[in-house]
């Protein structure tokens, strides 16, 4: 992805849920997601504000037939600025919703007034362990059984602990049980191979901004999981760095998903931070 314009493909027509009245806040997902899996930040916000969470192209239910870039989906997500006569918002974005929350800042600062970024880095880094067959066949039961019975605390003991989930998460409880049957389940299902294909060729070709993030003038949030092995802590602390009037918040025995492990304390200091940024929910 770069700054300039490069339309390799029609915008797509996106799947959106919007919510909520005022300001508008644009709340992208990561990969897989969907705008449904933004719930844990949508359901909140949308009490003060007017949430707008799109399917990203090839996820949930904005289907798309044939290959894409990554680009395209800033293509897509202008288009969508353009349909609802958003002239200014606020972007939310997890994992690689705040690789494309960052790509619209810099692609147009005058339409974007602030940046809450979750889990996420402009040159993102893993420190994801190798895969065994037996994470595999562990996740696969875990994310069965937790399907038909979320939050089963025998199914969390036997399999979740065993399984991928134990990177995505640090905290087995109830609650990040819950999201995950709900909301993380269906994503996956609805991910497209070409969406996959999209990322990991970015990816491959060693996605980096970190040397154009100066350019972005809007107050950010960077949120992170001290145990994250997806998107590492330190690749997150990395980006905060070169962000101008960027705040920093960092949240101990959590992972990826940490929105979904202390959602209470992550809501929280969005709140702080927009009560001391008013600039950010503000039109003119």
């Amino acid at each position: 992805m770069s700054d300039r314009h490069t339309y390799t493909t029609a915008a797509a027509n996106l799947n959106v849920y919007v919510q909520g009245q005022g300001f508008p806040i644009l709340a992208l997902h990561g990969h897989p997601g969907s705008g449904r899996s933004l719930s844990v930040f949508t359901n909140h916000l949308s009490k003060r504000y007017q949430t707008f969470a799109p399917d990203l192209r090839g996820y949930g239910k904005s289907r798309y037939h044939g290959n894409f870039e990554m680009n395209d989906h800033l293509n897509d997500l202008e288009a969508l600025l353009d349909r609802f006569h958003i002239q200014k918002c606020l972007l939310l974005g997890w994992s690689l919703g705040g690789i494309l929350a960052m790509e619209l800042a810099l692609r147009l600062p005058k339409r974007v007034t602030g940046l809450i970024l979750v889990a996420t880095a402009a040159k993102p880094r893993g420190s994801h362990p190798p895969i065994t067959w037996q994470d595999n066949l562990y996740t696969g039961v875990a994310a069965l059984l937790n399907y038909i019975k979320p939050s089963w605390q025998w199914n969390i003991e036997t399999f979740g602990k065993r399984s991928l989930f134990r990177h995505l998460i640090q905290q087995h409880t109830f609650i990040s049980y819950s999201y995950i049957a709900t909301e993380a389940v269906p994503a996956y299902l609805q991910t497209s191979s070409a969406a996959t294909r999209a990322l990991y060729s970015a990816i491959q070709a060693g996605y980096d901004r970190l040397s154009d993030l100066p350019q972005i003038q809007c107050p950010s949030l960077m949120l992170a999981g001290v145990q994250d092995r997806h998107i590492t802590v330190d690749s997150s602390l990395e980006t905060a760095g070169h962000l101008n009037n960027c705040q920093w918040q960092c949240y101990p025995n959590t992972a990826h998903l940490f929105p979904w492990e202390v959602p209470h304390l992550v809501l929280n200091d969005i709140d702080h931070w927009l009560e001391e940024h008013p600039q950010v929910i503000r039109r003119q």
